[in-house]
């Protein structure tokens, strides 16, 4: 039997990249919380596409490729928020 948490992270990002997309559509406050619930989602079960370690942070732990998905994700919530705001 395979592993599903390929299929997991897959579809994980998947969502991040959906989410991000209708926060950027659609701007409103939901949607950048959503996008920024999926990015934390995102960081925390990547494991199997990670890619390379850009900066080791312990011995374990350290920022990858597919961290930075979440850190753009969070900008497009911010952005968001922002947009949301300045038509009030």
């Amino acid at each position: 039997m395979r592993d599903p948490s390929m299929l997991h992270a897959l579809v994980l990002m998947n969502l991040l990249f959906a989410s991000a997309l209708w926060a950027m559509l659609r701007p409103s406050i939901v949607a950048a919380v959503i996008c920024v619930v999926v990015a934390i989602a995102w960081v925390i079960w990547n494991k199997p596409i990670e890619g390379s370690i850009l900066l080791t942070l312990t011995p374990v732990h350290g920022v990858t490729e597919s961290d930075l998905l979440s850190v753009a994700a969070v900008l497009v919530a911010a952005w968001t928020v922002l947009r949301v705001r300045s038509r009030r």
